[in-house]
């Protein structure tokens, strides 16, 4: 059976078998996982170096149903859940640690993550393609014109390494940006020191004006009554993982608002 290769979702599908094989062999088995989820197969590429492998348990969610009758004509012992990642419960693979794989879509690559961020407890290891910006944005650091809400929730539980950019003639049908693929491996956090809702809100309140100093940025950031010195002269883009969870701190110190 053959599966037009076509753009679907965002996907662009990878026609050189050297970089399918250099995103599979970048799985590292770090924190002891066995099970493998592959985030959109599409026609196969990444799923082919994956199958096999005796040390890992593959399953793979495939939305486009095209796709999904394709793998399951090639891969007929592939366990192949056919719906949408975003919407999946991962309770569906297996017990402990797991890593998640693919070629993402690009149009929900930044959802992937966040979902993984939700169940960081149970993803240990993340190796995935992205449009380089996304990529740059995920790993970069404070003074960086990228570094944003993805760059400091992500790095808050999980180390990030970019790994080598894809040209667009490497895609069929080639998109009009270039790629990345990275790495993310849990770090040694179990739990952030200071309440992780209330840091969330504030990484996201801080760079939604990111133009604005802190001081300005946060007026009226429950339950913050003011920014501590030296953040408030400061943008959200210059403040480190450590920063602001020492602001989320702040938030339900002895004498702040929330605390009383």
């Amino acid at each position: 059976m053959h599966v037009r290769a076509k753009k679907h979702l965002g996907q662009h599908f990878l026609k050189e078998d050297g970089i399918a094989q250099r995103i599979a062999e970048a799985l590292t088995r770090f924190g002891g996982y066995r099970d493998v989820l592959e985030i959109g197969p599409g026609t196969g590429a990444l799923t082919k170096h994956l199958v096999d492998r005796p040390d890992i348990r593959l399953t793979c969610i495939e939305l486009d149903r095209e796709a999904a009758a394709h793998l399951h004509a090639a891969y007929p012992a592939l366990h192949l859940i056919e719906g949408d990642f975003l919407r999946m419960d991962l309770a569906r693979i297996g017990e402990g640690p797991l890593a998640v794989i693919g070629n993402f879509p690009y149009n929900i690559s930044t959802q992937i993550v966040f979902k993984v961020l939700d169940h960081r407890d149970r993803v240990s290891e993340v190796v995935g393609m992205f449009q380089k910006e996304v990529a740059d944005r995920l790993c970069a650091g404070p003074g960086s014109r990228t570094y944003g809400i993805s760059s400091v929730l992500a790095q808050a539980w999980y180390t990030m390494e970019p790994l080598f950019t894809v040209e667009p003639g490497s895609f069929i049908p080639p998109p009009q940006v270039r790629s990345a693929v990275i790495r993310m491996q849990r770090n040694g956090v179990e739990r952030l020191p200071c309440d992780e809702r209330l840091f969330v809100q504030l990484v996201k309140t801080a760079f939604n004006q990111r133009r604005k100093t802190l001081h300005n940025a946060l007026k009226g950031f429950a339950p913050l009554d003011r920014v501590p010195e030296p953040f408030a002269g400061r943008r959200a883009e210059q403040l480190s993982v450590a920063d602001f969870i020492l602001l989320a701190q702040a938030c339900t110190a002895p004498g702040s608002s929330a605390a009383s």
